[in-house]
């Protein structure tokens, strides 16, 4: 399985890297996402659904921080992949980031992995 990078996008607070893996886009948030980092992951998103992947996979990992208009991003690119067909996975989670979506009940729209690992099996 190929795990190298083939993009990344960075501003500031955030730098996001996007990859391939098998039918999955995998999309790698690192550092703050928030109303003016958001459009560094909406982007990508959306290239990839519009590409033709409905699978998508958030390696939440290095994720530090997420506000609301991050957690639209999300849900906004849940919505198109579930039309297509796929979803949205997130992984790997830091406790402050999961905290949100915790508080906020998004995660109960989202499939939640404990790992990329486990995300990446379809």
């Amino acid at each position: 399985m190929d795990r190298g990078t083939v993009g990344s996008a960075q501003s500031g607070r955030l730098l996001v890297e996007v990859r391939q893996e098998g039918t999955s886009a995998v999309v790698t948030p690192a550092g703050e996402l928030d109303h003016y980092t958001a459009d560094l992951l909406r982007e990508p998103l959306e290239e990839f659904l519009g590409r033709g992947f409905s699978r998508l996979v958030v390696d939440c990992s290095q994720l530090e921080f997420c506000d609301s208009t991050g957690l639209n991003v999300l849900l906004g690119a849940r919505l198109k992949a579930e039309a297509a067909g796929g979803g949205v996975h997130l992984a790997a989670m830091l406790p402050v980031v999961a905290r949100v979506f915790e508080i906020t009940g998004v995660d109960a729209v989202f499939t939640v992995h404990d790992t990329l690992d486990a995300a990446l099996v379809e």
